[in-house]
């Protein structure tokens, strides 16, 4: 199946993008060419498209996200994305695997049709991804959920959990079942 082209007339409907934040100056003094009801401001150029917003995440129908250095920050932030950098994305289909930086102990989504998906990570729709990162979110924090398994290392343990939890099919429980003391 051939993928979709995207550009400044349908980018907004139904896609999966990462931006990455770029200082606000490099737009200078240039007026938007759009601006949405919800107080973004876009800026087109023929690669791709600068969006200038507050909130990042769910946009109407779309997931965009955007990569920075300083995840603290709050605030209006400037991302740039190219025309090839979008995705098709619903709810149903299974377009999304989970990355994790066990060195950060964070965790993301990513699409399918990014080229630097390796077919190793289990592909999941919206509902299923969020709720599995929610459970590798939960590993990392706190300790609790190991207070009956039978391990030396408990980040040897997180590790391994996490990564067959990316990995399979197999549901949390069914991972840490392995673990349990008899």
């Amino acid at each position: 199946m051939e993928r979709k082209t995207y550009h400044r007339h349908n980018f907004f409907k139904h896609t999966f993008c990462i931006f990455t934040e770029v200082p606000k100056d490099v737009l200078a003094d240039r007026v938007p060419d759009h601006k949405s009801s919800s107080g973004s401001s876009y800026y087109f150029s023929p690669s791709g498209v600068y969006r200038l917003s507050n909130h990042w995440g769910r946009a109407a129908n779309c997931r965009w996200r955007l990569e920075t250095a300083d995840r603290k920050q709050s605030g209006t932030r400037l991302g740039y994305a190219a025309w090839n950098d979008f995705y098709a994305n619903n709810d149903q289909e299974a377009f999304y695997y989970i990355g994790v930086d066990y060195e950060t102990k964070t965790v993301q989504f990513y699409h399918k049709d990014a080229p630097d998906y390796d077919g190793i990570a289990i592909l999941r729709n919206a509902a299923e991804t969020a709720r599995h990162i929610r459970d590798i979110r939960n590993l990392f924090e706190n300790e609790s959920w190991a207070k009956y398994m039978d391990y030396d290392d408990i980040e040897t343990l997180r590790t391994a959990i996490i990564t067959t939890l990316v990995t399979t099919k197999k549901s949390l429980q069914q991972i840490k079942a392995a673990y349990v003391n008899p």
